[in-house]
């Protein structure tokens, strides 16, 4: 009996104690899940969350460990720990993420597959594992190291928690215990709220990160150059307005300087895209090795770097200005090849007609084309220049419009074959007839279309304009051959070619009625690209002709180098050949030149009897000037050459 009593009261003993050990377990669970709670409410960031849950998990929980594994969305569907946090006498967890994450651990439903977090993320419930030591799960070999892991570190049971947000596992939540027996009912229930809670938070961290990268984005595209991470316009425009309503007009004079590459063009037509954007970057690179740290560069169009420079007078811009490019070698090596960048820089400093940053903007552009010379590649801003350069630029955006408003002629100038007095074809010229300023001459907006890059337009409408004419004279059985001006700008165009020839099919217009004239100018550029065009338009079957010759730079080489079929002597040399000497020996060496190379000679500029039998005693083999005719409208030039050959026969 008394034997009985003692087996009872024992027994009620063990029951008390694992009572209180359940308790213990319960109270611990609800503990963590307060702690977890205030984790959340004061986490900021998304790494920071998770190792406070962590810490806050083992050191308040008093659970023996905690970590965070992800799932990784690849065909090994590996598990990667990001945080395994320890008890205090066990601080390595750097070392056990480490140890983790090279052991292959995965959630496939393999042997190494089944820890605890693999299970959790492939079934999308809690898992546990308890006794561990003994638990013939872990008794593979695959799993030794995780046994003698748990014995080093004093746990013996495990419980993983799903992470899902969105009803897709992300992750998993594991939380050790030194019990071979933890993890009740209801203490498993109370860490699933908690790890509920976590996959909430981490959820709504990833979605403030991305609603922050993506305003950090937006900002980025609004207020910096996406190439070169520099600032751009509007935030140069942004910082220049901050200076200005900080500081009262002339307490602080302010300069800007703008920085351009004047080959910039060039190299894009010439190299490409990519190597020009690879030039940009290494100016860029060498101008900020040169810029005090207060300075910030900025890239204000595709070609034009800014530098803001407070408290600078003008002389001490130019000067700093002038010092910051002489240190920069025009000669700039990219990919193996050096290219002239051909830099300068343009100087404005912010005065009482000047206290704004558009106006501050706008001559510093004016300076950097249109300024006073200062200093070795360095201009700044001329005041008297300004309303002529707010005409140009006002003309600039008349001549963008003139093509849609109908505004362009044709004009055209013959050519007379000097021994029989016949028409030989005609220079078609542009001409553009303004709404309020009348005929614009070609000497004016010619060159500004060249520098705005729109002379490419101007050159595409002339092509169609002179193919739709000589396809209407053709259907007349009208044979004419008119002679087409190509630009520098147009040379350097990768389509030029195909687009004539794609043009010349679809009018339908015989190559030998088609003729180009390039100047000296335009080969002298680029001779390389230059050279290869020439070849492809010769394999269309048209004419070239080499236009203005003997003003140019080398013009024996390139009439041995480049397959002209004649070459036209340029007026400068025609006009004063009866009183100059020099000119007209320059006149008769380079017709016998012409017709020693097997090119025709034209003249040009021929604007009396006694020029004409002058050049046609040397044999010269065409005339155009105005003792022929002066540029009339493409449409009288049929009436014009009836009236001429009727004159002449």
């Amino acid at each position: 009996m008394t034997n009985l009593l003692g087996v009872k009261n024992c027994s009620e003993e063990l029951k008390q104690v694992s009572r209180e050990g359940l308790l213990e377990q319960t109270t611990r669970a609800l503990r963590t899940l307060s702690a977890g709670i205030r984790t959340l409410l004061r986490a900021k960031e998304e790494a920071a969350l998770l190792q406070d849950m962590c810490k806050a998990i083992v050191d308040t929980g008093g659970y023996r460990r905690a970590g965070v594994a992800f799932a990784e969305d690849d065909e090994a569907k590996k598990i990667r720990w990001v945080n395994w946090v320890g008890a205090s006498e066990h601080k390595s967890e750097c070392k056990d993420l480490d140890w983790f994450n090279s052991k292959g651990f995965t959630y496939n439903d393999t042997p190494i597959g089944q820890t605890a977090a693999g299970v959790a993320i492939r079934t999308c419930e809690p898992c546990v594992r308890r006794d561990i030591l003994n638990n013939p799960l872990y008794a593979s070999e695959q799993f030794t190291i995780f046994r003698q892991h748990a014995r080093a570190e004093g746990y013996a049971s495990l419980t993983a928690y799903p992470l899902i947000s969105n009803d897709i596992v992300f992750g998993a939540l594991l939380i050790a215990a030194s019990e071979p027996d933890a993890f009740d009912k209801e203490e498993l229930s109370l860490l699933a709220e908690m790890a509920d809670d976590l996959a909430f938070g981490i959820a709504g961290l990833r979605l403030r990160e991305q609603h922050r990268q993506a305003q950090e984005t937006i900002y980025r595209q609004a207020f910096f150059d996406g190439m070169t991470g520099l600032g751009n316009r509007t935030r140069q425009m942004d910082l220049l307005e901050e200076y200005f309503a900080r500081f009262e007009l002339n307490a602080r004079p302010l300069s800007l300087i703008h920085i351009n590459i004047g080959r910039f063009s060039e190299v894009c037509h010439v190299f490409g895209q990519q190597l020009a954007d690879q030039l940009i970057l290494e100016i860029v690179r060498n101008l900020k090795s040169r810029l005090p740290e207060n300075l910030e560069l900025a890239r204000v169009s595709e070609a034009t770097l800014s530098v803001i420079v407070p408290e600078c007078t003008q002389q001490d811009a130019v000067a700093f200005a002038h010092w910051l490019i002489s240190g920069l070698s025009d000669a700039i090596e990219v990919a193996d090849i050096v290219i002239d960048a051909h830099l300068h820089a343009g100087v404005v400093t912010s005065c009482k007609e000047a206290h704004s940053a558009e106006i501050l903007f706008q001559r510093a552009n004016a300076a950097l084309f249109h300024g006073n010379f200062v200093s070795e590649r360095v201009t700044s801003f001329a005041s008297g220049r300004n309303v002529e350069h707010m005409s140009r630029l006002s003309l600039m955006g008349d001549l963008r419009l003139a093509i849609k408003r109908d505004e362009l002629r044709v004009f055209c100038q013959a050519k007379v074959d000097m021994k029989t007095r016949k028409i030989a074809g005609a220079e078609a010229l542009i001409r553009w007839q303004h709404p309020t300023l009348g005929m614009v001459s070609p000497a004016y907006f010619i060159p500004l279309a060249e520098q705005s890059g729109f002379i490419v337009e101007l050159t595409k409408w002339m092509l169609e304009s002179c193919f739709s004419w000589l396809h209407r004279w053709k259907n007349n059985d009208i044979r004419e051959t008119l002679a087409i001006n190509l630009s520098p700008y147009d040379l350097l165009s990768s389509s030029i070619v195909c687009d004539i020839g794609k043009r010349m099919e679809q009018w339908k217009i015989c190559s030998e009625s088609v003729e180009f004239e390039l100047t000296e100018n335009a080969l002298v550029q680029n001779p390389r690209v230059a050279l290869d065009v020439l070849k492809r338009l010769k394999e269309l079957g048209v004419k070239l002709l080499l236009d203005d010759f003997g003003t140019g730079y080398s013009s024996l080489s390139y009439l041995q180098q480049f397959p002209f079929d004649a070459i036209k002597i340029d007026q400068s040399f025609i006009r004063p050949m009866l009183e100059n000497s020099d000119s007209a020996a320059i006149v008769h060496s380079t017709i016998e030149l012409g017709h020693i190379l097997g090119k025709r000679v034209v003249a040009e500029g021929i604007e009396s009897q006694e020029i004409w039998e002058c050049l046609r005693e040397q044999d010269c083999d065409f005339a155009q000037g105005y003792l022929v005719s002066k540029p009339i409208p493409i449409e009288d030039f049929q009436q014009w050459k009836a009236s001429w050959t009727a004159e002449h026969r």
